[in-house]
């Protein structure tokens, strides 16, 4: 039985090789070894170090010391060691950690289903699943016999004593310099440790596992020249969540995320520092250890085959699309709601007006806020309370959400398309083409295809945060809701919703310095070799920033919208929408007096961002589809008419010859309807069954308009 012991930052293996070895002895030996090797600024002459305590690594349990080992702790488990002189200057260093952390929400446990990775058909999702924790990895055998051609043609050229770049020769401005034989596996040893030079925080273990598998995916390809061995050491680390130190900070894009993909190397051969669940951080060749795990012995070309590549943006780029696919989708739901409680019309919605214009992404916003909204299908009394008011326009951030949610659902998608080729793709450099027979030096690592792109999200990200906070203002100013100031009764004494505004707007004026395009700048690098580099590590972190600052401005938004249908009660909204405030509320109370609100924005935040509220919704907007035979168009002061204020019309859509502007034929209009009851509606002969709203005793006494949905 074997213990890893912490003290004071550096581990230590105590084997237990007596049943009766007690906690105190592990202690003790670890403290001897410390003092035995330990570092010479750690040390203070003529002190005795003393043992204050002893814990479980994972969770800090404290543990007896006359307990026996074998009773509390199992083989290749972790504990710290806490010296009675672990006292930290409260100026100079930080606090000594007595124990580390298990450092991951909840419990984390090893998947037992496998994703198989081929280098061709991975995407975001499955991206972010594997970065989740939610699956190992294993190859393909189809990718298996391509990296083997592979590597048997890179071993080939150096038998022959062939000069080819990266394999025997130096790099960047060293590239002209050739390497000995003898020296070819210190070439890579050095470029690893060499480039590994980050700084700044490091990754989530989220985030280094989704690096950790896109890296993988990438030399799955086959052109890398790497070995079935050492990518399989990779996939095994992997498995295992033994996660190296990769700081977020030192990628200019070009030659691909150099810094950040060589300390994930170094942590692969067993030098820098690494994280498992289990074991919390530690010297890279310890945690390896613990899992039975071996470091990388690198051959020729494997650390280059290693590092070189865009995965760091991309593996950021592939998590910042999909959430932003996610919560723009809500954004929708969520305008929607707003657009009720504000008593604005759908009529801007009007399929004929997005068909005028028919950018894509601005019909199927058109179409999902008609599904959400008054309908027959989804009937509102709130939409029927002010069918007769005279407001004649919504504000823009009401009546233009088709187009500007429209665009940046357009965005997404072009941004998706390119992050999943990036995924895909062969990034590294150089690369191996057994079919020809040739290793070629090209460009593949410039990271310009993915910082560009992510600049580009960001700025169209940006503008749903834009509109929500413009829309959380009209929430809680009376003057433009009609309802009570800061959506909050007894307001002076209460607050309310006034400073999750100011908040909105925090993030949104965060937002705008963070759409500059990090990607329209170029440092040359590399004594001018690299005379033109990406930036596209800070392209994919900011705009990931963005998106996340998007999630918090929408999530104040709904809090407001949820807020003010208390006000509006006891009207009811559509079906969806009514949804939506029930899963707002299954998390936040409505505000009754002022709160700690800071937790409620936080709730609703996650909800976003698991996709709960397009859950709620998407069931009401599948029976629209299936129901709506005809698009509702009420009676509304933001339209005017030739037909009779007093009838009810109906026209069914004729793309073909007609007298009418509109392309429509308007002969054979529905009588005149004044009750609630089912009719029939006869357009040129043909019948179609149409149900009005019913609400009671309630008369509809001005026109309505339907036409195919």
């Amino acid at each position: 039985m074997k213990v890893s012991v912490r003290v004071r930052g550096e581990w230590f293996a105590v084997p237990c090789t007596r049943s009766s070895t007690t906690i105190r002895f592990v202690g003790e030996e670890a403290l001897r070894k410390y003092q035995k090797l330990r570092p010479q600024s750690s040390h203070v002459s003529g002190r005795e170090e003393k043992i204050y305590q002893i814990r479980k690594t994972k969770g800090g349990a404290i543990l007896d010391p006359d307990d026996q080992v074998n009773h509390v702790l199992d083989d290749n488990d972790f504990v710290s060691v806490v010296l009675e002189t672990d006292k930290p200057n409260p100026v100079t260093a930080p606090a000594e950690i007595h124990y580390v952390p298990e450092q991951v929400p909840g419990k984390f446990k090893i998947p037992s289903e496998y994703f198989t990775l081929d280098g061709y058909n991975l995407i975001p999702d499955d991206l972010l699943k594997l970065g989740k924790g939610m699956y190992k990895i294993k190859l393909s055998q189809e990718s298996q016999a391509r990296i083997n051609r592979s590597r048997e043609m890179l071993e080939r050229i150096l038998k022959e004593n062939k000069v080819a770049y990266g394999v025997n020769t130096g790099f960047g401005k060293f590239a002209t310099t050739v390497i000995s034989e003898e020296k070819i596996i210190e070439l890579q040893e050095n470029l690893i440790r060499s480039h590994s030079a980050g700084v700044g925080t490091p990754l989530s273990p989220e985030k280094t596992r989704m690096l950790m598998a896109l890296r993988i995916n990438v030399l799955a390809k086959g052109f890398s020249g790497i070995s079935l061995e050492t990518l399989n050491r990779v996939i095994n680390a992997f498995n295992a969540s033994c996660l190296p130190w990769v700081p977020e900070k030192g990628t200019v894009g070009a030659s691909g995320d150099l810094a950040p993909l060589a300390h994930l190397a170094l942590g692969l051969i067993g030098e820098g520092k690494m994280w498992s669940p289990e074991s919390g951080w530690g010297e890279a060749k310890y945690v390896l250890e613990s899992h039975n795990l071996k470091p990388i012995s690198l051959g020729a070309k494997e650390g280059i085959a290693l590092l070189n590549g865009t995965q760091l943006i991309t593996s950021i780029g592939a998590e910042a699309v999909q959430r932003a696919e996610i919560i723009a989708k809500q954004a929708d739901v969520v305008a929607a709601l707003s657009l009720e409680v504000l008593k604005g019309t759908t009529r801007a919605f009007d399929g004929d007006i997005q068909k005028v214009r028919p950018h894509r992404g601005q019909s199927r916003v058109a179409y999902r806020l008609r599904s959400l909204l008054h309908s027959d299908t989804h009937p509102s009394e709130m939409a029927e309370s002010h069918r007769f008011c005279n407001r004649v326009q919504d504000a823009y951030t009401l009546r233009c959400c088709p187009q500007v949610h429209g665009i940046v659902h357009d965005t997404i998608e072009f941004v998706r398309d390119i992050i999943t080729t990036e995924m895909n793709s062969a990034t590294d450099n150089p690369l191996v083409f057994v079919e020809r027979e040739e290793i070629i030096s090209g460009g593949n690592f410039h990271g310009e295809y993915p910082a560009k792109a992510l600049d580009y999200l960001a700025i169209g990200v940006h503008e749903l945060g834009s509109m929500s906070e413009r829309r959380t203002e009209r929430l809680i100013n009376p003057a433009l809701s009609g309802l009570p100031a800061f959506l909050v009764k007894d307001g002076g004494l209460n607050s309310g919703l006034m400073i999750p505004h100011c908040t909105a707007a925090a993030l949104v004026s965060e937002n705008k310095v963070l759409c500059h395009p990090a990607s329209v700048d170029s440092l040359p690098t590399s004594a001018g070799t690299e005379d033109h580099v990406s930036m596209g590590g800070f392209a994919a972190r900011k705009a990931l920033t963005v998106v996340e600052n998007v999630e918090r401005v929408i999530a104040i938004e709904l809090l407001a919208a949820t807020q003010a249908i208390e006000f509006l009660r006891p009207l009811k909204t559509t079906q969806p929408l009514e949804a939506v405030y029930s899963v707002v509320r299954s998390v936040v109370k409505p505000l009754d007096k002022d709160r700690f609100i800071a937790p409620d924005i936080d709730a609703i935040t996650e909800l976003l961002r698991d996709g709960k509220i397009w859950d709620a919704v998407f069931p009401h907007m599948e029976r629209y589809k299936a129901e709506q035979g005809v698009e509702t168009r009420p009676s509304s002061p933001t339209t005017s008419s030739t037909h009779s204020s007093q009838n009810t019309y109906c026209y069914r859509k004729r793309r073909h010859a007609s007298n009418n502007s509109n392309g429509y034929s308007t002969d054979g209009f529905a009588n005149s309807y004044d009750s609630d009851e089912e009719f029939s509606l006869k357009v040129n002969g043909d019948d179609y069954p149409h149900k009005l709203p019913k609400f009671g005793a309630m008369k509809l006494s001005r026109s309505l308009f339907v036409v195919d949905e």
